[in-house]
Formats: structure tokens, C-alpha cells, sequence
């Protein structure tokens, strides 16, 4: 990826001078493999909102389309966990999508909304005990690379 320059540009054939915008993603320090991360934990919280709203969908359909394994503390109708799926997907699902845009505040709510994730799938353990173990390590990696990306502007 190419760096473009912020400063402006002089026109050889007029006295105008020529501002390039630059995109939100270039503004940010630090190296290629914390904003590859962020974009990519952005990505993340999108396909896993959007995947938490169809176990919504299928919660809330029909309530054979999970079976708990055994008694557990953290037990709810299929139908309320339907709902929960549902709201916590579509919450996450646009976080996702404002940390692509780039949003300075999205970067805290998306730390926020990937514990809540993975809270839920923790109590959601006994109904898909094998996809809520992969949601939870989805969750800890956007958590951390949200912490850790630096997403300050240059100083130049």
C-alpha cells in the first residue's frame, strides 16, 4: 500500500494549488500489522454480529434447532436466547462496521460489545458448545487488537 502525501500539490500549468484527502485509514500511526489487525477485527465483529442475528433467527423460529447438553445455571428458553442473539448481532454487526469507517469512538464500544459477545457465548455454551468456543477466541482477538491498535493521528 502506497503512502499519499497530505501536503498540497502545485499545479505546473495554473497559480491553484491542489489538496489531496487523505483516507481515514492513513491517518493512523503505527505499523502495518496493527491497522491490518483492526481492519481485520472490524471484519470479525461483522460476520460474527451477523451470525449471532441468523442464531437469533433460528432461536426465535423454532425452538428445536438447538439442544442443551445437560442441565446448566445459565438456562433460558431458546426463544429468549433468540432475542439476545439477535439485539447483541445487530449491535455488534454495526460496531463492526463504524470501526471500518474509521469512527474514534467505535474502537471503545467494539471492546465492549466483543466482552459482552463473549460473555453470551459463554452462557451459550451448552446449546453450541463447539461454535461458542470459537465466537469467545473471535471476542478475546478483537478485544486485544482493539486495545492495542494505536489509532492516534500523525504529527507532522
Amino acid at each position: 500500500m502506497t503512502q499519499h502525501s497530505t501536503t498540497p500539490r502545485e499545479n505546473p500549468q495554473s497559480d491553484q494549488t491542489i489538496s489531496t484527502p487523505t483516507p481515514s485509514y492513513a491517518k493512523h500511526s503505527g505499523s502495518a500489522w496493527a491497522l491490518g489487525g483492526t481492519v481485520f477485527a472490524g471484519v470479525l465483529m461483522m460476520v460474527g454480529g451477523i451470525m449471532g442475528i441468523l442464531n437469533g433467527i433460528a432461536g426465535i423460529a423454532t425452538d428445536d434447532v438447538y439442544t442443551p447438553i445437560g442441565d446448566y445455571v445459565f438456562e433460558f428458553s431458546l426463544t429468549t436466547w433468540g432475542w439476545i442473539h439477535l439485539a447483541l448481532g445487530v449491535i455488534v454487526t454495526l460496531t463492526g462496521y463504524s470501526i471500518l469507517q474509521g469512527r474514534d469512538w467505535a474502537r471503545g464500544l467494539g471492546i465492549a460489545f466483543a466482552s459482552l459477545f463473549a460473555i453470551e457465548y459463554f452462557m451459550f455454551l451448552p446449546y453450541a458448545p463447539v461454535w461458542s468456543v470459537i465466537a469467545i477466541a473471535i471476542a478475546v482477538f478483537v478485544m486485544w487488537s482493539l486495545a492495542t491498535s494505536h489509532n492516534h493521528e500523525r504529527t507532522t
